[in-house]
């Protein structure tokens, strides 16, 4: 493990107990440059995770309440005129954070759920014919529920295709239920804890994400993986070559929380159920998922001989 940045994990999972993995996950995701999609039941820790996110690495997080009457320009800010100066000023909407928690983003209409794609895509908002740049980092954490619940307008493939990682918390064990009952003031521990690392520092270890080496063997493994998902029966359609840079990222990511200076296969094992599986979707049934998780169905591609 880095050791720079166990603590930070470490860190997060005293407020989010029993959930290492999706911690790194979620961690991975952010160095990666990605934007992350939690879909889970309410009281799963999805808030927890993003307010702890936020707090240890010392980033401004603004929450976004999606709702079924909320306006893009709730999220990205509206101009006021100003009778003083007969000129209109621009007011920044809460999207100008370096961290924006979109809660139940399957609440709110398309139309609102799509503005957050160029921020999400480009880092920046088109407001009255101007360009704005967003915070950096900017990372992007969407809860949403499950697709059964009343009252939800399913994601566009578009937009989901912008998240680099999907995760599900899920129920906690027993053992880690039973700690979490005797919590008596999560909220009050979660606001009094400090930051480990800085912004600055964040971007430096994003950076050094990126360099982290990716052998010909490793993009022939990608690519092997990338074909499968296409002529597979299972699947309407196959992965497209974003998602395979999506899943390099993701790799890379993970390698270099494993303390590891090139990729491995067993690193894009690792990230490939979060990646691969909001961007696939059954031959059966195009509104929903397999019944195995595509992630298993492309993990039996066999690795590449040398």
């Amino acid at each position: 493990m880095n050791t720079e940045l166990q603590p930070v994990i470490e860190g997060i999972g005293r407020h989010l107990l029993g959930k290492q993995t999706e911690i790194k996950l979620a961690l991975a995701c952010l160095l990666a440059k990605g934007h992350l999609l939690i879909e889970d039941l309410p009281g799963m820790g999805k808030t927890t995770l993003a307010e702890a996110m936020a707090r240890i690495l010392g980033l401004n997080m603004q929450r976004i309440q999606f709702t079924s009457d909320l306006l893009p320009a709730d999220i990205l800010g509206v101009s006021i005129y100003d009778r003083k100066d007969q000129s209109f000023n621009f007011l920044p909407g809460p999207i100008f954070s370096q961290v924006i928690l979109a809660d139940e983003i399957n609440r709110a209409t398309p139309k609102t759920q799509s503005a957050l794609l160029e921020a999400m895509e480009e880092g920046q908002v088109t407001t009255d014919g101007r360009t704005r740049p967003l915070p950096r980092p900017f990372f992007v954490i969407a809860t949403q529920n499950p697709m059964h619940q009343i009252g939800t307008y399913p994601l566009p493939e578009s937009q989901l295709d912008r998240f680099l990682m999907r995760l599900r918390l899920g129920y906690p064990d027993s053992r880690t239920e039973r700690e979490l009952l005797r919590i008596e003031d999560t909220r009050e521990a979660l606001r009094e804890s400090t930051a480990l690392l800085q912004p600055e520092r964040l971007l430096e270890l994003q950076q050094s994400v990126m360099e982290v080496h990716v052998s010909d063997a490793l993009l022939d493994y990608v690519q092997a993986l990338l074909l499968a998902s296409r002529r597979s029966d299972n699947f309407s359609t196959g992965l497209s070559p974003r998602a395979g840079r999506s899943l390099l990222r993701g790799a890379q990511a993970w390698a270099y929380l494993d303390d590891r200076d090139i990729v491995l296969p067993e690193h894009v094992q690792a990230v490939l159920p979060s990646i691969t599986n909001h961007r696939l979707r059954s031959s059966y049934d195009a509104t929903h998922e397999s019944a195995e998780e595509p992630a298993l169905i492309l993990l039996r591609t066999p690795l590449p001989h040398p």
